[in-house]
């Protein structure tokens, strides 16, 4: 099985097909969506959007990992990371 992303110029490409568009602006309107989706998650730490999920910001406390190619162990910061739980409709979809 090949691995491929979906990118941002493909969803545009599907927004410029389906609705009209053109691919500029559909890039424009992508762009924008995923602009406003990081500064909510950054003002209000959760997004909720029915029928699909719910993305929230959690904090990861430093900790002590280890290298499984060399066994060697490293500290891992502290940090943010963006979390992502499906709707009960989207698993259904893709069920």
């Amino acid at each position: 099985m090949v691995k491929k992303n979906f990118t941002r110029k493909e969803l545009s490409n599907n927004i410029s097909k389906r609705i009209g568009f053109s691919k500029n602006f559909s890039s424009v309107i992508v762009d924008d969506f995923f602009e406003s989706m990081i500064q909510h998650l950054i003002k209000f730490q959760k997004i909720k959007i029915s029928s699909f999920g719910t993305f929230q910001i959690i904090s990861k406390k430093e900790r002590i990992g280890r290298n499984p190619k060399t066994n060697v162990e490293a500290k891992i910061s502290s940090r943010k990371i963006v979390k992502f739980k499906a709707s009960s409709i989207f698993k259904k979809k893709i069920n």
